[in-house]
């Protein structure tokens, strides 16, 4: 386990504005965290790819925003309020909960006290809405965006009438009351997913199954993880989500080890027979020849804190001269550093931050002019900008800067005008 390197990045992520413990001038909430200026660009980097491969690259999916709480039949519709739990066992002495699947002794692993006997937790919030807190008012935050996506079903189909097959895709907040939480950003009490479910014919899910797997591996690829880092791991049968036909994770080699990335699910026409009962609704779909049936659904689902984790852990960089975030352009939070070489030059700073404000019209831009060239070369390394564009007394004489690259840290000469041009094409290659 290389604990050394989960620490490494914890600590980077707290000292450069990527990432910090919720509520931490109260002590912290335990499950919850908040991204800081740095980690709000780089999450909204992986959601805008996710939703540019999904959604804006196809013809046939369809974006959905649905909301965080639903009607609390929706629950029970897809057997959230009875399948939806983990093991739970407590201490009897320092009462601290575990699960029990988790437990690797028979004692409480705190203070070797007496466990109960296991229970099944259910890992959904319940609230209430409306002004009064009884069971008629009681409902639930959503453990996952799915569900909206089958109620808006019918919805989507009158409005688009799509073809099969068809997705909906969407990105949102789930949560989950955890019974134990850790591994940073792993695994959290509140998170965001990108799931997609993709409607098709009976029959053909198995086909369709195996293509989302592939589309989905390359799409991380893309991202520019280590191929070495990723692999299948297919579900067996005993352990399957009662929806669940075949899950096969995209898992990652995390600093803690092997654990899932992304699922891809079949969950065969389950979700949608269900609402059909309990909502007494017409969800089925009716094709060119006037057939009726309930598609079968294929959905990839994808954490948005777990990839950003993955994504971070892959990109980290260390030697005896500096740390090193080697993100893929596209994923930096920054692009491109902008600088005079020495702050307390006018001729330089007016210069500078000319060209600072050019570059910032087409791309995430940082201007940094604190301590010298040197300091602020590792100070953009470590937060992983590809590119740090100095302007010096050479500039005055002909026009160009100093590009620096991140990974070869390489400098070479551009002139001015030319520097969008350049940028252009080594962020979107």
């Amino acid at each position: 386990m290389e604990i050394n390197l989960m620490e490494k990045i914890v600590s980077l992520c707290k000292r450069r504005g990527f990432i910090f413990p919720s509520s931490q001038i109260y002590g912290g909430i335990n499950g919850f965290w908040d991204f800081g200026p740095l980690g709000v660009l780089l999450k909204n980097n992986i959601k805008e790819l996710w939703w540019r491969e999904m959604v804006l690259k196809n013809d046939n999916i369809y974006g959905l925003d649905s909301t965080i709480i639903h009607n609390p039949k929706v629950w029970q519709a897809s057997g959230h309020t009875t399948f939806f739990t983990d093991p739970l066992r407590e201490c009897k002495k320092c009462h601290q909960r575990f699960r029990a699947d988790k437990l690797t002794k028979t004692q409480c692993p705190e203070c070797n006290g007496e466990l109960t006997a296991v229970k099944q937790f259910n890992l959904m919030f319940a609230t209430h809405v409306g002004p009064t807190q009884d069971s008629a008012n009681s409902a639930y935050l959503r453990p996952e965006t799915c569900q909206g996506i089958f109620i808006n079903f019918r919805s989507v189909v009158d409005t688009f009438h799509p073809k099969m097959p068809f997705g909906i895709a969407q990105i949102g907040k789930g949560f989950r009351n955890e019974i134990t939480t850790g591994n940073f950003i792993f695994r959290d009490r509140e998170f965001e997913m990108m799931e997609l479910e993709y409607f098709v014919r009976p029959g053909e899910d198995e086909n369709e199954f195996e293509n989302w797997k592939e589309k989905r591996l390359n799409w991380h690829l893309k991202l520019g993880i280590k191929k070495e880092k990723l692999r299948f791991c297919e579900h067996p049968k005993e352990s399957l989500a009662h929806y669940s036909k075949r899950t096969v994770d995209i898992e990652y080699h995390y600093p803690f080890g092997w654990s899932e990335l992304e699922g891809i699910a079949n969950r065969t026409d389950f979700d949608l027979k269900n609402h059909a009962k309990h909502s007494k609704q017409n969800l089925f779909y009716k094709d060119d020849e006037g057939k009726e049936f309930y598609p079968f659904v294929i959905e990839p689902s994808v954490g948005v804190e777990r990839l950003t984790l993955a994504i971070l852990a892959d990109a980290y960089y260390e030697d005896s001269q500096r740390i090193c975030l080697r993100l893929k352009p596209i994923l930096a939070p920054y692009k491109i550093a902008v600088f005079p070489l020495l702050a307390n030059k006018p001729e330089l700073k007016t210069k500078a931050r000319e060209i600072y404000e050019t570059l910032k019209k087409n791309f995430s831009v940082i201007w940094d002019d604190i301590g010298n060239i040197g300091k602020r070369y590792r100070r953009q390394d470590e937060i992983g900008t590809p590119w740090c564009v100095t302007y010096d007394f050479e500039s005055i004489e002909n026009n160009t800067v100093t590009v620096r690259d991140r990974d070869s840290m390489k400098q070479v000469r551009i002139e001015i005008g030319k520097l969008v041009d350049y940028f252009s094409k080594e962020i979107y290659e």
